[in-house]
């Protein structure tokens, strides 16, 4: 029975995390929702993955209009808890990309960058023509999470973002930031419109955040890139 009631634990401690990992840094009342569990159990769960150094608490944002009292608390991942996902390979990786440094330059690492960010380009009017009801940031979002982003689309009060809530070289870009700017020059070119990367997982932020204006008079690729692909 003690074996049983191990494993249940681990494997609930599992779902808390992926739940912080999809989507993003949560609250105890919010993370006892989604999981149909009681807050008591999630907060048990939380501190053991505290004690762990899977998670950490941070202090919410206050939001407007709050009243007084004790702030709640945010639980984000820390990098040993992402590590549990995909991030095995990310030594030799920083080896080989400072291998190429030494031996090509700052050129180099960013052809690699750019050809590695291909897959935005690449993707991006097959899966619009596959899913005609997404726009073009869900669309986005639709083609980073089938590369392990666990991408979303919010609305902003310029437009909207693009939340990654997981980034699979988030270790080798703080070292390489090449990586994400040639993620976020993909993701401009793509939709036709300058974009802004706000916040990312490898710089310390609990998600990856870029700013997609809404610019009416624009005109996205996404049309031109459907019409390429059907006809």
């Amino acid at each position: 029975m003690e074996f049983t009631a191990d494993r249940s634990d681990s494997t609930t401690r599992q779902r808390v995390v992926r739940s912080i990992l999809v989507d993003g840094p949560s609250t105890t009342a919010a993370l006892a929702e989604r999981l149909d569990l009681t807050p008591a159990a999630v907060r048990r769960h939380l501190d053991q993955l505290v004690d762990d150094g899977a998670v950490e608490a941070r202090d919410a944002r206050k939001a407007a209009g709050r009243g007084r009292g004790r702030p709640a608390k945010v639980f984000a991942l820390t990098e040993t808890g992402r590590d549990g996902f995909d991030q095995k390979y990310d030594d030799l990786a920083a080896a080989a990309l400072r291998f190429l440094a030494e031996t090509g330059g700052d050129a180099a690492v960013r052809e690699f960058a750019r050809r590695r960010a291909g897959f935005v380009e690449e993707r991006f009017g097959e899966v619009a023509v596959a899913h005609p009801d997404l726009g073009p940031a869900e669309v986005l979002a639709r083609v980073f999470s089938d590369e392990g982003y666990a991408a979303s689309v919010r609305e902003s009060p310029v437009g909207e973002q693009l939340c990654q809530q997981h980034c699979p070289v988030s270790h080798v870009a703080h070292e390489f930031p090449q990586l994400c700017e040639e993620e976020t020059a993909a993701i401009s070119r793509v939709l036709g419109r300058h974009v802004q990367r706000l916040a990312t997982i490898a710089h310390g932020d609990g998600v990856c955040t870029t700013c997609i204006p809404d610019l009416p008079g624009s005109t996205p690729i996404t049309m031109t890139t459907k019409e390429k692909v059907t006809s």
